[in-house]
């Protein structure tokens, strides 16, 4: 029996069947390797193909780019300006051209990355067409109406169908019909809620000199813009001038609440900022859709010299500062009156610690440029008088629409490779 089981065996082994399996068996670890090999081969070529190094970001669009460069005379292939004085979305004491100040140097702004380049400007009709069907608001105080309107004017340049519009508690704001665009400043000096409760008995007064108190709500944004946080598609924040006692003396001082009930033990003017940043950017975080942009924009400088807005504090220059006089210009602790930009900048660092907002530092460009205020030139009789200089504010056109180039910049590329 097992002679006959050996001659079957080794009759089925010699079968062709056997041999094409004998010859596969055989081969098998070496197509493996040639498999394998190959796989490894061609993977990382795929791969190459599929991910290309990421696209470098236009001049301007860096956050670095306005925080790193100098100014240098406009190249002569930049047109003019896209405005001027009879642009209807102006402000009159802004318009420094309408009211006799000569005009603004013409400068741009070459941030160190571009390679001696410098920030393009807006192509309006271009931004328009991006922004299709979108929405853009600003929030804050003066200094975001001012940027507010160097953006109106310039976008108007490129659709002068561009009606004046302000609803949703806009105070200032254009609708551009050829792209259904709309750009909107809503006026909420402190972001948050304040409302004024006097002395009820003027024996009081008389005994401590307070008048009454400003009642800031931290929790709570200003009427002027909590209805708003869905309807636009970018959001640009600021505060930061009204947080001092030039504005909030000791006989009207800010008492800070949260939820309806005085913070204790009471907070200072400085604490109080950081707490209503921080409360304001978790409502932006909480309320707007995660698809909107959120930027919030630093101070823009003073240039008060030989004194404070009430003390024959001037302006009146077309020289820029040199980069070794910025310190002792606007270090805090140096002390001097055009302190409280950089001073507001680490409260506004420090509160947005863990926000979804972008800071865009608009700070350091602008520093140069203590020739960019409407200093006297303010559109209304015994103005300075009354008001002092303005070497807070700016002329536009102006250094504003430099602000106008960056953000564009920034924008566009977000609706180009962002969210939006």
């Amino acid at each position: 029996m097992r002679r006959k089981r050996s001659a079957a065996s080794l009759s089925a082994a010699s079968s062709p069947e056997a041999n094409v399996m004998r010859r596969l068996h055989l081969r098998l670890p070496f197509l493996l390797v040639i498999l394998v090999t190959s796989a490894i081969l061609v993977i990382p070529s795929r791969l190459a193909r599929r991910v290309s190094p990421p696209e470098p970001l236009p001049c301007g669009a860096a956050p670095s780019d306005a925080t790193a460069g100098r100014w240098v005379p406009t190249p002569a292939s930049v047109p003019p300006p896209l405005y001027g004085a009879s642009c209807p979305f102006h402000r009159n004491s802004y318009n420094c051209l309408r009211n006799g100040r000569p005009p603004v140097a013409a400068l741009s702004w070459a941030p160190a990355r571009c390679g001696g380049a410098v920030v393009p400007r807006i192509d309006a009709a271009g931004f328009l067409a991006a922004a299709r069907g979108r929405r853009i608001g600003l929030v804050g105080d003066s200094l975001n109406e001012n940027l507010a309107v160097a953006l109106l004017c310039a976008l108007r340049s490129a659709d002068p169908g561009a009606r004046k519009w302000k609803r949703r508690g806009a105070w200032r704001g254009g609708y551009f019909p050829r792209e259904d665009v709309t750009v909107a400043f809503h006026r909420a000096v402190l972001l948050a809620k304040y409302t004024w409760l006097p002395v009820e008995n003027p024996e009081e007064v008389q005994k401590d000199g307070i008048k009454g108190i400003y009642r800031v709500d931290v929790d709570i944004p200003a009427d002027e813009w909590i209805e708003v946080t869905k309807f636009y598609d970018v959001l640009i924040v600021n505060t930061g001038h009204w947080w001092g006692t030039y504005k909030f003396p000791k006989e009207t001082p800010l008492v800070f609440y949260r939820g309806g009930e005085p913070i204790e033990p009471p907070l200072s003017i400085s604490d109080g900022l950081k707490v209503v940043i921080k409360s304001m950017a978790s409502y932006i975080d909480r309320e707007m859709p995660s698809k909107t942009l959120k930027l919030w924009r630093t101070q823009s400088p003073r240039h008060f010299y030989g004194g404070e807005w009430d003390r024959n504090g001037s302006c009146v220059t077309d020289r820029l500062l040199e980069e070794d006089e910025l310190e002792s210009w606007f270090d805090p602790r140096h002390g001097g009156v055009n302190r409280d930009a950089r001073t507001v900048n680490l409260a506004i660092q420090e509160a947005l610690a863990g926000s979804d907002l972008r800071l865009v530092n608009l700070t350091y460009m602008s520093e140069f440029r203590a020739d960019g205020h409407p200093a006297t030139w303010l559109g209304k009789k015994d103005a300075v008088a009354v008001y002092g200089q303005d070497c807070m504010h700016w002329c536009v056109p102006g250094v504003p629409d430099t602000w106008v180039d960056i953000l564009a910049a920034q924008i566009l590329h977000y609706f180009k490779h962002g969210k939006g």
